[in-house]
């Protein structure tokens, strides 16, 4: 795969996820290190229950279910 190649599957891949709402764990680890080294990234499992929790409103949320 060449390197357009490879950059295309991933952007599209990346997108995907997005549209359904899978959070991308691998993009928000590289954005702590590069933007704040000093700081620990989240574990994944504490990363999907923050993304899930701003998605859907976490405890706070009023319905019926």
């Amino acid at each position: 795969m060449t390197s357009a190649a490879g950059a295309a599957g991933r952007y599209l891949g990346q997108t995907l996820r997005l549209m359904v709402g899978v959070p991308d764990y691998e993009t928000y680890v590289e954005h702590m290190r590069r933007t704040h080294p000093d700081q620990e990234p989240m574990s994944y499992e504490d990363f999907f229950r923050e993304r899930q929790e701003a998605r859907y409103g976490g405890k706070k949320r009023i319905g019926c279910c």
